[in-house]
């Protein structure tokens, strides 16, 4: 009886032992199981966190990769130009046009007759070195079909010392070179008759010559020489009247070295406002109308404003 008893509890311990052991594999079991799931989960949401970032780093990616691609090519254009300031201004527009696909070809003239000839006959889009007077008066003389494609700028006329720095101290004999060329011959005429240096006829305007001269009460001689000749004779007569351009070249500025100049406000800023000029028919062509565009862009007016310091003023 007595050992019947014990083998019971014994039974009855191992049992327990049995029981034990197995709950505490079944509560590891449970334990194991949450972890896991738990770190699925974590793991699952940092997927889905993390698939937005990776989505948005290839919109930026493949966004980058747009703006970097080249524009599509839309051919060339060509323009014929004076040095300064027109094939500097158009160095700046070439970045510009390039964005929208076009290449820009400059070619600097050191005259104001082949960039007429060679837009005339096709060589050339167009050309960037005149203002409108100019223009028609070529196309008079020359029998050619130039027109106006836009207006981009203006530059004053001035008045500069040479051996003299005063207008009021002219006596006979001294001399004041001008530009041959009809319309700038006229506009430096003009200039002089309003400081008060000589006197025109009445209505002679944009025709003006030195025969139309009626009071030269200093007996000056007006010296007419080819315009890229004029800066060259400034140290050889009393005054000089350049063009804008030629003024540029020869390193003056017609604000700060000139005795008198054309205002910007003034008649003159609207009749001698250099343009784009293209063989008649062209004017509307897709390359010349982004050309113009581009060149009166504001970004290219901040250019002139800052580099030109008014020797140079964009036309509005």
């Amino acid at each position: 009886m007595k050992k019947k008893f014990i083998a019971s509890i014994l039974t009855a311990a191992l049992a327990l032992s049995v029981l034990t052991a197995c709950g505490s594999d079944a509560a590891e079991t449970a334990q194991t199981t949450e972890t896991t799931t738990e770190e699925a989960a974590t793991e699952e949401t940092a997927t889905e966190e993390a698939a937005p970032a990776e989505e948005e780093a290839a919109e930026t990616e493949e966004a980058a990769t747009e703006e970097a691609a080249p524009a599509e090519s839309k051919g060339t254009i060509t323009v014929a130009a004076s040095a300064t300031p027109h094939a500097e201004i158009l160095e700046q527009v070439k970045p510009i046009l390039a964005e929208q696909g076009w290449d820009l070809e400059v070619t600097v003239f050191d005259d104001y007759v082949q960039p007429n000839l060679v837009v005339e006959s096709g060589e050339f889009d167009a050309n960037y070195f005149q203002h409108i007077p100019y223009l028609e008066s070529f196309n008079e003389e020359q029998g050619t079909h130039l027109v106006n494609a836009g207006g981009i700028h203006y530059e004053p006329f001035g008045i500069y010392p040479g051996t003299k720095s005063d207008l009021t101290t002219l006596e006979k004999g001294d001399v004041i070179a001008v530009p041959n060329d009809t319309t700038n011959e006229a506009r430096a005429l003009l200039l002089l008759q309003d400081n008060g240096v000589i006197t025109l006829k009445d209505g002679v305007g944009l025709e003006a010559t030195v025969r139309d001269i009626v009071e030269n009460p200093n007996e000056i001689e007006i010296q007419e020489l080819e315009a890229a000749q004029v800066p060259r004779v400034i140290d050889e007569v009393a005054f000089v009247v350049l063009n804008g351009n030629y003024a540029l070249e020869a390193g003056y500025n017609v604000v700060n070295d000139s005795i008198a100049y054309e205002k910007a406000d003034s008649e003159a800023a609207k009749t001698y406002v250099n343009i784009i000029a293209v063989k008649e028919g062209n004017e509307n062509n897709e390359g010349i109308v982004a050309l113009v565009e581009a060149l009166k862009s504001d970004e290219i007016k901040e250019y002139i404003n800052n580099t030109y310091s008014g020797g140079v003023i964009p036309f509005e």
